[in-house]
This record gives C-alpha cells, sequence and structure tokens, in this order.
C-alpha cells in the first residue's frame, strides 16, 4: 500500500513542518484565502440580508413581520372573520422574540370627499402602538398621525385623487355587521413613502372609529414586530399559545407573490459567489506551483532519499489543504465578525440611500442590515476543496514526473 494511517500522518506532520518553513509563502497564502474566505461570507451577507431587508421594509409598510388571525380571515378579509377575542394578546406579548404587538381592524370603505369617492381599505390602528409594528406613521410628510377618534391618516396619492387637504373632512361608507354605516373623519396626515401601493391606497382610522363602522368589537388582526430575521421561527413558535383555528403567520406569507419575486434572483447569484472561491483558488495554486518550481532540487533530493513521487505529490496537496485552511479559519473569524456588526447597525442604509431616491420604492425604510448563516462558511470551504483539487491537477502533476536526479542539478 502507498499509503496507510501512520504514513499519512507523518506525511501530515512534514507538510505541517514544510508551510513553516516558508513563511512569506505560507503568508501569502494564508492572506489569499482568508481574503476570498470574508469575501464571500459578507457576499452572501449582503445579499441575503438585502432580501431580507427589502422584504421586512415592504412588510412593514403593507402588513406586518408577522400577523395573528383567523385561518378565515385570512382566507377571506372580511371583518365578519375576524378574532373572537384578544385575550391571548397578553401571552402573546410575553413570548421571547416578540418587540411588539398592535390589534388591527381592517375593513373595505368607500372614502368620500366633497367632490368624488373612490374605493379603499382601511386600517383600524391603536395610535400608540402602530409605529412599533408599521412605517407608515414614519412617512407622514404632512400633517401628524392620528391621535385620537375623529381623524384619519390617507396617503398623498388617494389625497390628491379626492381632492382634499388637511384639515378636510371625508366620510367612510361601509357594510357593517349591523348594516350599512357612515362615519365623517376629519383629515390629519398625508403620508408619502414612495411606495405607490401605500400612497394610493392608506386609509389610517382610530381602532375605535373601526369598531364603530364595522360592528366587531376586537380586531380582524394582531400585528407583531419581532426579532429581524427570525419571523418564520418565531410565528411558528407562538402557534401552542394560540387559541384553535388562529394562527401567525410571517412576512412571506402575508406578502405573497411579492416575496416570491423579491427572492427570485437569489439563487442566480449562487454563481457570483462561486467565482471568488474560484479566483482564490487559482491564486493558491499558481502560488504553489511557484513554490513546486522553486523547491525542485529539494524536492529531487527528498526523491533519492527514498520519497516516492506519489508521496511527493500528495505532501504538495497536503501544504496546500494546510496553508488554505489556516487561510479559511482567519477569514471566518474576520468575516463573521464583520458580518455581525454590519447586521446590528445600519451600515449599509446610508450607502444605498445616497444612490437617490430610486432606492425608496424598494421600502427598505433606508435600513439594511446584513443576514448571518452558517451555510456561508461551507460556500467559503469551496476555496479548500477548489485549491486541492487544481493542487492534484497542476503542481501534484509535476511533482509526480519528477526525476530525482534532474531535479537535483536543477539550480
Amino acid at each position: 500500500m502507498l499509503f496507510n494511517s501512520s504514513s499519512i500522518t507523518a506525511l501530515t506532520r512534514l507538510a505541517w513542518r514544510n508551510i513553516w518553513r516558508h513563511r512569506r509563502r505560507t503568508l501569502l497564502l494564508v492572506l489569499v484565502v482568508a481574503y476570498a474566505t470574508v469575501a464571500t461570507i459578507l457576499f452572501w451577507g449582503v445579499q441575503d440580508g438585502f432580501t431580507q431587508s427589502v422584504q421586512l421594509g415592504n412588510a412593514r409598510f403593507l402588513s406586518a413581520p408577522a400577523l395573528i388571525t383567523t385561518e378565515q380571515y385570512f382566507e377571506d378579509p372580511d371583518p365578519e372573520q375576524g378574532l373572537p377575542s384578544l385575550d391571548f394578546l397578553a401571552q402573546v406579548q410575553s413570548q421571547p422574540g416578540v418587540n411588539a404587538a398592535a390589534p388591527r381592524l381592517e375593513f373595505p370603505t368607500l372614502i368620500r370627499s366633497a367632490y368624488t369617492a373612490d374605493a379603499a381599505r382601511a386600517r383600524g390602528v391603536d395610535p400608540a402602538l402602530e409605529a412599533r409594528v408599521s412605517s407608515i406613521p414614519t412617512t407622514i410628510a404632512t400633517g401628524r398621525m392620528l391621535e385620537k377618534p375623529g381623524e384619519v391618516v390617507l396617503g398623498q396619492q388617494l389625497a390628491e385623487r379626492l381632492d382634499v387637504r388637511l384639515g378636510e373632512r371625508v366620510v367612510l361608507d361601509t357594510s357593517a355587521l349591523a348594516g350599512p354605516q357612515a362615519l365623517g373623519l376629519q383629515v390629519v396626515g398625508l403620508v408619502k413613502s414612495g411606495i405607490a401601493p401605500v400612497d394610493r391606497g392608506t386609509v389610517l382610522v382610530h381602532l375605535q372609529d373601526a369598531r364603530v363602522l364595522t360592528g366587531l368589537q376586537t380586531a380582524t388582526g394582531v400585528a407583531l414586530d419581532v426579532t429581524r430575521g427570525q419571523e418564520a421561527r418565531i410565528a411558528e413558535a407562538l402557534q401552542p399559545v394560540l387559541p384553535q383555528s388562529i394562527r401567525a403567520y410571517d412576512l412571506t406569507k402575508l406578502l405573497g407573490g411579492l416575496s416570491s419575486a423579491i427572492g427570485t434572483k437569489q439563487s442566480s447569484t449562487f454563481f457570483i459567489g462561486m467565482i471568488f472561491s474560484l479566483f482564490a483558488a487559482l491564486a493558491v495554486t499558481s502560488t504553489v506551483l511557484v513554490s513546486v518550481l522553486e523547491r525542485t532540487r529539494e524536492l529531487g533530493v527528498m526523491g533519492a532519499i527514498g520519497m516516492n513521487p506519489p508521496r511527493l505529490a500528495a505532501m504538495v496537496t497536503l501544504e496546500t489543504v494546510l496553508a488554505t485552511s489556516i487561510g479559511w479559519g482567519v477569514g471566518l473569524v474576520l468575516g463573521y465578525a464583520l458580518n455581525f456588526w454590519m447586521s446590528t447597525q445600519n451600515v449599509l442604509g446610508p450607502v444605498f440611500a445616497s444612490y437617490g431616491a430610486a432606492w425608496e420604492i424598494l421600502g427598505t425604510g433606508g435600513e439594511i442590515y446584513t443576514a448571518q448563516s452558517p451555510l456561508y462558511a461551507l460556500y467559503a470551504a469551496l476555496t479548500i476543496v477548489l485549491a486541492a483539487f487544481f493542487s492534484i491537477l497542476i503542481p501534484a502533476r509535476r511533482v509526480l514526473a519528477l526525476h530525482p536526479a534532474e531535479a537535483m542539478r536543477t539550480e
């Protein structure tokens, strides 16, 4: 047998000593692989984080990071299918990962001004809680958030279609449990988010007014703010504390097709991520090849004293694997540390915002964070695999063809 456990152990020890005999060359290999590892981790962290930030941003404008409602209402959003009670609210708020909970009552309405009318979907909210689960209150460009019953906040484009201004009144007509209802409200704020569905369709009313209009004394759902990136896990963890037929839905289910559209390009970027590893592996291979050329005489001497070409080739491959493994380990520490910092600090938001108003339509609210995943370490490990493969194909094959007598005459 060319190799057994003892010979592999001996070769590994020899390869380990060799990489530290040439410290400058080893340091270069380590730096190349560490750089590729950091770049790979940050690439995927930014890629996944950007996708998550866009999804979360849109969820906070269009719905919520997570929403508790009945299965019937989720399938058929009619106030009659709303929550039978809110007795579970205190228990939900005490669950790990739940930062805030805000009852909502959504209903279809016809909104009338003195000049025209338009169909819309109104959202009854608790003004004290809504800003914690939604980004709409932070995008009121004119006026203020509603504070008490009798007030309404409209999307700016909707207000323009109705031809109403701050201080003027609109009437909301709806079909309630007790029959048709109407209520006059004063416009106190106009929303300008840059997101067309929000600016065209926002109608925020006080939760008490929504209950008067619909006849429903509870809510159609409870909007939740949960730990970023953990929406699906927390929604699933909440299920045991919820009554039967009531479920917690995460943002991917709430956004539906929009969530799928946001994430469609994620798989196609895997090829780009592989390029980092490919170029790093080629850089490692070229460095190893130069090392073999410089050590031709040394390798020839080792062959002359009894180390056959296959063992020499295996030693060169082991040197490559050991050096790239060190670089991979260093890169993991630096990459995950930097990625963690960027996942807690809004470093990328101002960078993307500097490109202009075009970024507003993405709905991130100016906040973009990186994501964290142990899979990034596996993606970065591809550099080691490719480097070992190329080392077998190029430098190791050259060692296999080495003739000790000729090698020892090499200057």
